[in-house]
């Protein structure tokens, strides 16, 4: 099979970059759609905002669980390929599926129960109840955009059609930004929905990119065959996904953990600050999304030439990925401290908000570099199937250190809140360089070193 071939036998940068590329732009512009949707919203007023920087770690949540399953159906698809069993590979396949169609239904059951008092817990504004509560109920039963789509682009992945991967992102990102204005301000002849018209476009657009991500695998992608005739649930093969998947939920869903506990911390001291880090959690996804499509791109990397014992090329391939996620954090790092004022503006900051911002982000990007490594060492024990020992890192990044340190700044001034980020990733960083080589040499070590 020609990915097959590809992953195993082209040279490691040149793989990085060309697997990656396509799901780094993809994912920028799904990062630059989630700038836009959030640009629109501030037109409303700062109180929309709000509501929807409240709602937000809802969809975080969501988009973890869709991550741990597509992790866990990509580590396990492209080991089975690696390892010439065709069957398997395919039941992986069609047992994600169905995991990701339990996860949409148990988050359309939650959000039609709890998400008023979920916005309720941060605010007492009736305006922002009423329209944080209408967007999370619009995400959450429309939900299976999010799920289907998250395991019809690890198909792609995982077989190293990372193309196919980025017209479905790119076809969902313009959709967003078309019907962004269309529902939220009424045009067209629409009626003006506001910040629930924000929410319908999202869901719109994912379940279009959704369904044509499904029709791509069925018919384009070759090295992975679909057959839902005659499915039952195998619970072996799902519970593998799961064991692999669910230290990456758990990692992706400790920023929902952290948005909420920084949600908590911010209160305090003015909506304004919690629209801010609403604001910069936007900007920030703008520059680290290209370093998780590198990342995303590396398991299946990783993955199949683990299943093919070959040493050699996953430390190529893991070096070639630090070098150019630091390169793309060294970048992000120089616009955030040199522009943070225009970056603000594009929100309609107040002078209120650039007051907060302006030393918020310059101090928050010093600690881009140290993320950027983490993620990428994070993904190659992910990729050897080791999720826990990522989990560990992302547990001290976005939980153990930073959320304590917050509460202990927040004592000293707002602007002492952001310190805590540089100093949870120096941590993160550290453990994280500790973890790989421990993995590494207990699941390398007896592997011959092959050309690469």
């Amino acid at each position: 099979m020609a990915a097959e071939n590809r992953m195993g036998t082209m040279p490691a940068g040149r793989l990085v970059v060309t697997m990656s590329f396509p799901i780094m732009l993809s994912m920028l512009v799904q990062a630059l759609y989630n700038i836009v949707d959030s640009a629109f919203v501030a037109r409303i007023s700062e109180d929309a905002l709000t509501a929807v920087s409240l709602a937000f770690p809802v969809q975080l949540l969501m988009i973890a669980v869709a991550t741990g399953v597509g992790v866990g159906v990509n580590a396990l698809l492209s080991r089975r390929l690696g390892q010439k069993k065709q069957a398997e590979a395919d039941a992986v396949a069609v047992n994600g599926i169905f995991l990701s169609v339990c996860c949409w239904l148990v988050f359309a059951v939650l959000g039609l129960l709890f998400g008023r008092p979920f916005i309720a817990l941060f605010t007492d504004v009736p305006a922002i109840i009423d329209m944080g509560t209408d967007y999370v109920t619009v995400v959450t039963v429309a939900s299976c955009g999010v799920f289907l789509l998250f395991v019809a682009e690890r198909l792609m992945q995982a077989t190293g059609n990372t193309v196919y991967h980025m017209v479905t992102q790119l076809i969902g990102a313009l959709l967003n930004c078309i019907l962004d204005p269309i529902l939220i301000f009424g045009l067209l002849g629409c009626p003006a929905l506001g910040t629930t018209g924000a929410a319908l476009a999202t869901v719109a657009s994912q379940i279009i990119a959704m369904a044509i991500g499904f029709a791509i695998n069925v018919r384009l992608n070759r090295d992975v065959h679909i057959r839902l005739r005659g499915f039952r649930p195998d619970r072996g093969i799902l519970a593998e996904i799961v064991r692999i998947g669910l230290p990456a939920a758990v990692q992706q869903s400790l920023m929902s953990v952290l948005t909420v506990g920084l949600n908590r911390i911010l209160m305090p001291f003015s909506q304004t600050a919690v629209s801010f880090y609403g604001v910069y959690y936007k900007l920030q996804n703008f520059l680290f999304m290209p370093v998780y499509g590198l990342n995303n791109a590396l398991i299946p990397m990783i993955g199949y030439n683990f299943g093919a014992k070959n040493r050699a090329r996953i430390e190529r391939i893991t070096r070639c990925a630090l070098f150019l996620a630091l390169g793309i954090m060294a970048a992000g790092t120089v616009l955030f401290e040199l522009c943070p004022v225009p970056l603000l503006r594009l929100f309609d900051a107040s002078d209120a908000m650039l007051a907060i911002g302006v030393p918020g982000i310059r101090i928050i990007s010093v600690s881009f570099c140290l993320a950027g490594a983490s993620v990428i060492l994070s993904g190659c024990m992910q990729g050897l199937g080791r999720g826990s020992e990522s989990l560990a890192v992302a547990l001290l990044r976005q939980l153990v250190v930073i959320l304590p340190a917050a509460v202990a700044l927040a004592r000293v001034s707002l602007g002492a809140v952001w310190l805590a980020f540089p100093l949870a990733e120096a941590v993160g960083l550290a453990a994280a360089a500790l973890l790989h080589r421990r993995v590494t040499r207990r699941l390398l070590g007896g592997m011959p070193q092959q050309i690469s």
